[in-house]
């Protein structure tokens, strides 16, 4: 089992959610996140002070401001993680910064509380 962490532009989670499913992989786990990476910039705010936003032009500063993302969280049998990844990463690419990270983990085991099942068994692709 492989524990896939997804950290993705919110505008993208919809889109996302979708092409999970579609890809038969139904379970996931979805958190309001916020972060940064290299960059200084929130495309968001430079946006909205684009467009005269009063409160996107306060929050303009000069130091590095957390960027609101969307993290997922799914827990796949090793022989889907691979079709998770290509899904996360066709939908996800846009090729700017900014477009997000996924960490691939080794998950020891899984249990589904109803029913005891246990490894393989417990997860919904299995």
């Amino acid at each position: 089992m492989k524990e896939i962490m997804a950290v993705i532009r919110q505008d993208k989670m919809n889109a996302t959610k979708v092409a999970l499913a579609e890809a038969g992989i139904a379970s996931l786990t979805a958190q309001k996140v916020l972060g940064r990476g290299k960059g200084n910039v929130d495309y968001q705010i430079l946006e909205g002070a684009g467009e005269g936003n009063e409160a996107a032009l306060s929050q303009l500063g000069n130091g590095p401001r957390m960027i609101p993302k969307r993290m997922l969280t799914l827990v796949v049998p090793d022989d889907k993680k691979d079709t998770v990844l290509q899904v996360l990463l066709k939908v996800n690419k846009a090729g700017r910064p900014g477009d997000g990270k996924i960490f691939v983990l080794p998950m020891e085991n899984a249990f589904r509380v109803r029913t005891g099942e246990s490894s393989d068994a417990a997860l919904d692709e299995a």
